[in-house]
């Protein structure tokens, strides 16, 4: 029997702060979490939605912050994510040809890039190429197919394709769900063979994720903690939360 307990208002800021964590949600995934049925969970969506906090999409939610760059929208740990992006802002160097992937980590990161620094940048992200677009130095390459209208960025085979096709310095990648022996993992299989193609198309994958995310995972693996080679964290390298990753470069 599902808990009928459970306060409208504990789950609205349950569903809140998931949505925030990990910028989109499942109903079912909720559903579970808080042992209530998933049309407890469907009402408890749309009136977020409605209340312009979330943004409901099929099967689950979207944070506003993952598909809005504007300014107003109230970004999740926005501190720690702009400091996740500082850390990262040492690997670009003028000539490098890298990759951003979607996220609102990976938005601090292409606003914080020098608008004098001279690199070729790719991304799948709407939302990514209209900041980097007003970066005149930036040579901006968007790889194309199906446009997702949950995430703004390109899902799709062709995609996967155009990917095969290009080496990257580094790329700088997001995610949803890490664990230590699981890996990174995400629940939309067509995303998970998005980042399997940009790892495998990088000299150097770096990975930018806040520490509220770790021994997580969901039901599709994308790769290994060891096909990362550096995990890009708030916390200082020597915490103990990062102790089950030390086999990789941490910063």
């Amino acid at each position: 029997m599902k808990n009928k307990f459970v306060l409208k208002e504990e789950r609205h800021q349950r569903i809140l702060d998931e949505v925030s964590l990990r910028n989109r949600i499942l109903l079912s995934d909720m559903a579970e979490q808080l042992d209530v049925s998933i049309d407890t969970i469907r009402r408890d969506v749309k009136e977020l939605d409605k209340n312009q906090m979330i943004k409901k999409v099929h099967g689950g939610a979207v944070s506003l912050g993952f598909v809005s760059n504007n300014p107003l929208v109230d970004v999740f740990d926005i501190d720690e994510k702009k400091l996740i992006a500082q850390k990262a802002l040492s690997f670009i160097s003028d000539g490098s040809v890298i990759f951003i992937d979607g996220g609102t980590t990976c938005m601090e990161l292409a606003k914080m890039i020098p608008t004098k620094k001279k690199i070729t940048c790719f991304t799948l992200s709407l939302l990514i190429a209209s900041e980097l677009i007003k970066k005149p130095n930036i040579d901006l390459i968007f790889i194309g197919g199906k446009i997702s209208k949950e995430s703004h960025m390109s899902v799709s085979v062709g995609a996967v394709n155009e990917l095969s096709q290009i080496r990257f310095d580094y790329s700088f990648i997001s995610t949803g769900y890490i664990d230590p022996s699981h890996g990174l993992s995400e629940f939309d299989w067509e995303v998970v063979q998005i980042k399997r193609a940009i790892v495998k198309s990088s000299r150097k994958a770096i990975l930018l994720c806040i520490s509220k995310k770790f021994n997580s995972q969901q039901n599709y693996k994308c790769v290994n903690v060891s096909e990362i080679d550096t995990l890009v964290t708030e916390l200082d390298p020597n915490n103990l939360l990062l102790e089950p990753f030390k086999n990789i470069n941490l910063l």
